[in-house]
């Protein structure tokens, strides 16, 4: 199959029509239009709860685990967000799709650790939604390396990118990095820390780029620093993106997908000047 999502992510490869997916929604146009697009985009047929008591029934009838739900925030029989929370204490990964937002409701939804968010408010809400739903499906075909010495920035970022469905390693140092880059030529993307006591996030984007070029492999920095000056220095030593801390989940996504997105893009270019047949990894 292949998809082109609205933003500009590409895949092509293997069908996602043995997903699991439970859509848990009451409006009728809502229910009809995802359930219509999905099965005609990735082959999916989707479970439609229409009220918290039928999405419990859909999780307890079978064995099958959920592989991902699309949840309103409020249903019948659970208007104060009560089937939100119901699956994400079953760990379910979780895309809410609703037209209630203002910045408190986003707070609390990012805090309970949701995969995205999609507003119905714009006539490509459906799009989105499923491309949202198309890169949780695939993006086990990225392997990302974060580097940082702290263990608290290091579990931090992986639970981030795990949530996201992505495979993930993790490096203490820059040394560790090198040696882990040559270990998994995989590898697509390496989010590394400016201030490492070894080798710096300057000189290890350097050391990658003498064997790596960023048609391979996309490199983005971030620190706590407040010098503005490391972004223009990072991204002259051969970095793709540059984040400061704190920095909020929502732009941490987009900045990943969009550093992947141009890898995959970069890749697909390539395979057809070529004339071989274009691989859909990372």
């Amino acid at each position: 199959m292949t998809f082109l999502g609205i933003s500009g992510m590409q895949y092509s490869g293997q069908s996602l029509a043995n997903s699991r997916i439970l859509l848990a929604e009451d409006s009728n146009v809502f229910t009809s239009m995802i359930g219509t697009r999905l099965k005609e985009l990735f082959g999916i047929d989707i479970e439609i709860c229409r009220n918290f008591e039928e999405i419990q029934l859909a999780y307890d009838r079978s064995s099958e685990p959920v592989t991902l739900a699309i949840s309103n925030i409020n249903l019948p029989g659970a208007e104060n967000g009560e089937a939100l929370e119901y699956l994400i204490d079953l760990s379910i990964p979780t895309i809410v799709f609703t037209g209630t937002f203002h910045e408190e409701t986003r707070d609390k939804l990012l805090t309970k650790e949701i995969v995205d968010y999609i507003l119905k408010d714009n006539v490509f809400a459906v799009e989105m939604l499923a491309e949202s739903v198309c890169r949780f499906l695939t993006n086990h075909r990225h392997h990302v390396l974060i580097v940082d010495d702290s263990p608290t920035a290091r579990a931090l970022l992986s639970s981030r990118l795990k949530r996201y469905n992505f495979r993930v390693s993790l490096a203490d140092s820059g040394a560790k990095a090198l040696e882990i880059l040559k270990k998994n030529p995989d590898i697509g993307l390496v989010v590394t820390d400016y201030n490492m006591p070894d080798i710096d996030g300057f000189e290890l984007t350097r050391r990658i780029r003498s064997v790596r070029g960023s048609h391979e492999l996309r490199i983005i920095g971030v620190s706590s620093s407040s010098n503005r000056l490391l972004s223009a220095r990072f991204l002259k030593a051969g970095g793709n993106d540059f984040m400061l801390r704190p920095f909020i989940d929502e732009e941490f996504y987009c900045r990943v997908n969009q550093n992947l997105d141009t890898l995959i893009q970069i890749r697909t270019m390539q395979a057809k000047s070529q004339g071989r047949p274009v691989k859909n990894v990372a």
